[in-house]
């Protein structure tokens, strides 16, 4: 019976785990459109049209309406709206992932293999998709006020494309191949571990990612964000934003280690029976 309920558990977190994925990741595309849009309206040719408008509803003692001040600020409340729901799916990611966790007390070791590494998958798939970084270049111009130079969304993906078409092959090679190419197979292999643990490869895969895990992802991956946020930090010119999908990637670097590390205490414990 305990066996049963655990499994329905994990069945309905992992379920929960896409959902919640998925509303993130349309939550975090819907930012990014509104930001987009937002960023658009304060070009140097609009934020004129703006005071001019300004000044006409004040000259006018408001018969002509701002219409273009009303528009802005409902995209600024729809803004901070997504904002709060992208931060809240966050949180139920990493709350379903603990639970993912607490299955460990429940389930059996390979069982819980199985669920935390289909987990992973989850989060893995997530985090690649999802933005993880905004970025926003302004500057502050007299009589005109902040003007939005340029404005970018970057996700995983997206920056491997961009660092691959400035001509920095050997890094997008670097960093498509440690946060994209080894986490897939990683993940991958870890879950073919957990369903055929008697396979002769087994042992193999899990010696080599363990090895491997002490170099890969983590620190490539957390210093490719830092040079990038460092690089393109709050200042006068520029702000960054942290985005959902950084959080799920995170969430799935801490799932992967979970899961190798009990993929390995599996196959230890075949191996003295």
């Amino acid at each position: 019976m305990k066996t049963k309920i655990a499994i329905f558990i994990s069945i309905v977190t992992l379920v929960m785990m896409t959902y919640v994925g998925k509303e993130g990741y349309l939550t975090a595309k819907a930012y990014e459109k509104v930001t987009l849009e937002l960023s658009e309206q304060m070009h140097a040719s609009d934020i004129v049209e703006y005071k001019l408008k300004e000044l006409a509803n004040l000259l006018t003692l408001g018969v002509m309406k701002n219409s273009k001040k009303e528009h802005i600020a409902t995209l600024n409340k729809y803004r901070d709206k997504l904002k709060k729901d992208s931060d809240r799916y966050a949180i139920y990611f990493a709350l379903l992932a603990v639970v993912i966790l607490l299955t460990y007390f429940l389930l059996s070791l390979r069982g819980f293999t199985i669920v935390v590494s289909l987990a992973s998958i989850i989060a893995l798939l997530n985090g690649l998709i999802t933005p993880i970084m905004l970025v926003l270049l302004h500057k502050d111009i007299d009589y005109l006020g902040d003007i939005v130079l340029s404005f970018e969304s970057k996700g995983i993906i997206g920056s491997i494309e961009k660092i691959y078409t400035q001509g920095s092959i050997m890094l997008a090679f670097a960093i498509l191949l440690f946060s994209i190419i080894i986490p897939i197979i990683k993940t991958t292999s870890l879950l073919f571990v957990s369903l055929f643990e008697n396979s002769p490869f087994a042992s193999k895969i899990v010696h080599f990612f363990k090895h491997l895990g002490k170099w890969s992802m983590i620190d490539v991956f957390v210093v490719a964000v830092l040079l990038v946020y460092m690089t393109t930090g709050d200042s006068d010119v520029s702000r960054a934003e942290v985005e959902i999908g950084l959080y799920m990637f995170m969430t799935y670097v801490i799932l992967s280690m979970v899961a190798s590390i009990s993929a390995d205490k599996m196959l230890q414990m075949l191996k003295t029976e």
